[in-house]
């Protein structure tokens, strides 16, 4: 037995304002929406969205961790991304071996993206 994938679930006000940042914005393609639910992929990257439970109170999104995207092209993807989204941090290298940046989705969400340092040099 074995763990596969994880697709984080993100409890959002608006399913649709939601698929509309991370398609027109983030490069992702909506796979499947429905009325309270949407799921979205980019390079076999899932992400789903759904409208509050109705049993849960509900304020706004409050997630207190990012959703951290391993990419190969750190690089290309600061440069596509750093004048469409509010940047939380610009891409830099970290002592811990990742270039990354962080930025915000359109719900407030924390999207970090980072590479491992070739560190062969």
């Amino acid at each position: 037995m074995a763990l596969l994938d994880v697709t984080p679930m993100l409890t959002v006000p608006d399913v649709e304002a939601s698929v509309a940042f991370y398609c027109d914005t983030l490069g992702f393609t909506c796979l499947n929406e429905m009325d309270d639910w949407a799921t979205v992929s980019r390079d076999g990257i899932e992400v789903m969205f759904a409208h509050p439970n109705a049993h849960i109170p509900f304020e706004r999104p409050h997630f207190t961790g990012s959703l951290y995207f391993r990419t190969d092209a750190a690089d290309a993807l600061w440069a596509e991304l750093k004048d469409k989204a509010t940047v939380l941090y610009p891409i830099e290298d970290f002592v811990y071996g990742m270039r990354e940046f962080a930025v915000l989705d359109n719900n407030g969400y924390t999207l970090q993206f980072g590479q491992p340092i070739d560190t062969d040099d």
